[in-house]
Order: C-alpha cells, then sequence, then structure tokens
C-alpha cells in the first residue's frame, strides 16, 4: 500500500462519501479499484510513465473512469471529484459521525432515513455551527468524538447542542474511571488486606470482573 497510499485513501474516501449520499454500486467499484492498487507491487506513477492509461486500465477492477481519476492524481495529486463530494457531504459527514458514536452505523442510517424516522435535514443546522465553530470535518468528529467518551462513562445523553455547548471545555472532559470489581458465582466478594486475597473463592481463575459504574 505504500506506494499508492495517498491515492488509495482517497479512492475509499470517495466510496464514503458516495455511500453517506446513499448512491449504489459506486461505492464499491472505488473499493475494487482501491484494493487493486494496494495488491500492486509498482506505483501507479511508475506504470504510468510506462505504459500511460492503458497501462492503469489494465489493472483489474479499474474502469475508464476510475482510470481518468487517476490519471488525474498523478498529474495533479488531486482529484477534482473528490474534492466536490468532500464539500457535497460535510454536514452528513459530521451527522453521521454523530450517530456512529451512538453505535448506528451508515446502513441503519440510511435504512431509518429511508423511512424518515432519520432525517439529515433535521440535524444540517447543529451540525453546520459546529464546522463552523470548529473549522474543519475532523476536529468536529474529534469534538463528538471526546464529548460521547465523557457522557457515555456517566450514563448521560448527548446531542450535537450538546457538544457546541461543551466547546469551551473540550480540554477538561475527561471519561470517568473505568472500575471493576469482583464477583464470584454472581455474587460480590471481598478484598482480605491480612490475607492478601478475594474471599470466598475456590480458585483465582473462577473470579469474574465486572465493570461498575
Amino acid at each position: 500500500m505504500g506506494k499508492n497510499k495517498k491515492l488509495i485513501s482517497l479512492l475509499n474516501e470517495i466510496a464514503d462519501f458516495l455511500d453517506i449520499q446513499g448512491v449504489a454500486f459506486k461505492p464499491a467499484a472505488y473499493r475494487r479499484a482501491a484494493q487493486s492498487l494496494e495488491a500492486l507491487g509498482t506505483s501507479t506513477s511508475r506504470m504510468y510513465k510506462k505504459e500511460g492509461l492503458k497501462g492503469i486500465r489494465r489493472v483489474k477492477g479499474i474502469g475508464q473512469s476510475i482510470a481518468l481519476k487517476i490519471e488525474e492524481y498523478i498529474k495533479t495529486k488531486k482529484i477534482k471529484y473528490h474534492k466536490e463530494l468532500r464539500e457535497k457531504t460535510v454536514i452528513r459527514q459530521v451527522v453521521t459521525h454523530f450517530f456512529e458514536t451512538k453505535g448506528v452505523s451508515l446502513e441503519q442510517l440510511k435504512r431509518s432515513a429511508r423511512k424518515k424516522n432519520i432525517v439529515y435535514g433535521r440535524f444540517a443546522k447543529s451540525a453546520r455551527e459546529l464546522l463552523d465553530l470548529t473549522g474543519s470535518v475532523q476536529r468536529a468528529k474529534d469534538a463528538i468524538t471526546k464529548v460521547s467518551e465523557w457522557a457515555r462513562t456517566r450514563d448521560l445523553d448527548y446531542s450535537l447542542e450538546t457538544v457546541l455547548k461543551k466547546w469551551l471545555e473540550l480540554d477538561t472532559l475527561k471519561p470517568k474511571p473505568v472500575k471493576k470489581k469482583a464477583f464470584y458465582r454472581n455474587k460480590p466478594m471481598v478484598w482480605s488486606e491480612q490475607k492478601k486475597k478475594w474471599e470466598f473463592a475456590d480458585k483465582e481463575s473462577m473470579i469474574e470482573w465486572r465493570i461498575v459504574k
């Protein structure tokens, strides 16, 4: 992957952007192309220098449309289509990440959106405000992740509005430390400081550790 790392990343991101928009078939084509490049033993630049566009087209899973985008990348180190899709999907990327932190996958989100139970537009205003505040999709995602980790360890619900409210406190938000308690046959155990062992267990291997909040 090292020889074509950036290009592979761009193709996979294009697939993700198309997925977020609910486009059928195309995402799989871009992922197949990325997988083919990952398996190559040479760089696309070297291949293009020797054989031109025909050489790129000979790679398994790469059709004319994707080959042209690879040619564009080789010449300019950019893919215009990637930039266009990124700009179109920035709001959806933020909203999708928010739901992912709540354990809702992109596929679930898309199914729910079709049923109108979850509509991207409902969260667009807060997502746009968060993007304006953070300045980038990645920083917005990082902020959502940090608030989600902080909230989950305290059994608190959170929304995009929560992230906006907590923006100035992000550096101080820390997940609650995980505490574990020893159980034996579903009963809590007692640590004996004198004996330096857990009481009421036949074998240490039978102790069950559970997270307690």
